[in-house]
This record gives C-alpha cells, structure tokens and sequence, in this order.
C-alpha cells in the first residue's frame, strides 16, 4: 500500500540540522578556533612524545610497559609487532595514529567518567544521557564526519573530534555500571564509619568499579583506532591514510601493510589495557 505524502507531510529534519549547524558556525567561531588549536596541541604532543626518541628506543619503552602491566608474551609480540611496523616503513604514521587514538582516549574519558558518575548520583541525569548515547552509538560512523568538517575543516582535528563523538559512549556506560556494581553493604559499611558521599566515592566506590572503569578504556581505545582509520577520509593522517591511498590506487599489497600495522597497534592496545585489569584482579584476590 503506498503511502500518500499529503496525508503525511515530510519532516524537514535535514534542514533543521542544517540550520543548526550554520548557526553554530556562525555564533560560535572562536570557539571551534580555540578548540582547534588545544587539539592541535594536544595530538602535537603526544605525536612529539612518542617520535622525540629513536624508534628503538620507543620499542624498549612500549616493551617494558608491557612487561610491567602483562607478561612476557606480550611484551615479546610487542617487541616484534613494533619492529615488523619499523621495517615496513610505517613508523611515523603509526605513530600519528596512536597520537590520535590516546587524544580521543583522554578526552573521552574526561567526559565519559564524570558523566557515568553523575548519571549514577542522579536519576534524572542518567535519563536525559542514555537516549542520547544510544544515539550515538547507533549513527553510522560516517555521520559524524559530515559536521566536524563544516565546524573544524580538514584534518587530524576533525577525526580527533569524530572520534570522541564516536568512542565516549562506552566510558560513560561501564562508569555506570561499574558504580551500579558496588555492594550496598559495603556502602552501608562506610557510611557506618562516617564517609562522606565524597569519601565514598573516592574511596569505596571508584576503586571497586575500576575494573569495569577499565574495560570502558578497553572499548574507548578500540573504537577509537577504528574511527581514526575512518577519519582518513576527511584529510587525517596515519595509518588511516595508507589505507585510503591503497584504495585510490588499488595497491592489494599497501592496504595489506597499512592493515597488518593497524592490527598490531590494536592488539597490543588491547591486551595492555585488558590483562593489566586481570593482573590487578589477581593480585587483589592473592591478597
């Protein structure tokens, strides 16, 4: 049965949204200029931090960290992954991307635990932020370049800010479920002795959700690799434009190396965060 569009009038929605942005750009221009430049900050640094030294240098470093936060086998697949990216000529542009990938990490998670507080702390909080994170976990990636362009022109700003958008919503959620988590009973217990809701957060709760706290970085990490690779597309450099130059040249082998090198970031990422909360935990139970 067709529908008859008199009877149903179409929603301007895309001009709404339109109309939004163009508003923003035009009330808030300084701002996005301030914004753009503490970013632009911010990945210069990280990228300065982590490129200052010589490779090798770095490599021992990330080796070390692994060994401290994990074991041996990882740090022995860094050690190799990392030198496998050096002699595939991928250093500095992997390098950008993790630059990229620990910004997005900071700044989601400077806005995702507060607010995975907050919503536990206040019903009517967390009512008005879960609709809007199941938004933002629902928009296709793709979406979210569109206006971090108009608002931040091209570049490794915009899919810092894309990929922000993208990747805080797990932050906030395992915040709220890791404090969700926490005994009443050991609440009682502190409120027995006299804690404050201040002392009780810092204190019992936070340290008790931190495991779930850091399967949260867990999950901002890896959609924040996967959203800067997509990034590439609105002029953001790293791996994610290695694999945006093999597509327009249709070089198989390019997009081959510029993926085997995102891999080797993400796994090592990713166990660095994960074993480490295990190791902790098996450390706590020992106690």
């Amino acid at each position: 049965m067709m529908v008859n569009s008199a009877t149903i009038p179409r929603i301007p929605l895309d001009k709404w949204a339109n109309s939004f942005v163009d508003y923003m750009i035009d009330s808030f221009s300084g701002v996005f200029t301030g914004i753009n430049q503490i970013m632009t900050s911010l990945i210069s640094s990280l990228e300065w931090a982590l490129t200052a030294s010589p490779p090798l240098v770095t490599v021992i470093v990330f080796v070390l960290l692994a060994l401290w936060l994990t074991d041996w086998k990882i740090a022995v697949f860094t050690c190799f992954g990392l030198l496998l990216i050096i002699s595939l000529n991928l250093w500095e542009a992997s390098m950008l991307t993790l630059s990229l990938v620990l910004a997005s990490t900071i700044i989601s998670l400077l806005f995702g635990v507060p607010l995975g507080i907050l919503s536990h702390r206040f019903n009517k909080v967390g009512a008005v932020i879960k609709p809007i994170l199941d938004i933002m976990q629902t928009m296709p990636a793709f979406v979210y370049l569109i206006p971090s362009v108009l608002l931040f022109g091209l570049g490794n700003v915009t899919a810092l800010i894309a990929t922000f958008i993208f990747a805080m919503p797990p932050a906030v959620r395992l915040t709220l479920l890791g404090l969700q988590q926490v005994p009443q009973t050991t609440l009682e217990a502190a409120e027995a002795f006299g804690a404050t809701e201040w002392q009780k957060l810092i204190k019992v709760q936070l340290p008790l959700a931190l495991p779930m706290i850091m399967s949260g970085v867990n999950q901002v990490i890896m959609l924040s690799l996967s959203m800067v690779v997509i990034s590439s597309m609105v002029g953001a450099g790293g791996l994610g434009a290695e694999v945006l130059r093999s597509i327009s040249m249709l070089d198989v082998g390019l997009g081959f190396i510029g993926g085997i090198a995102v891999v080797i970031i993400a796994v090592i990422l990713d166990r660095l965060t994960h074993l480490s909360t295990q190791k902790r935990k098996d450390i706590q139970s020992s106690k």
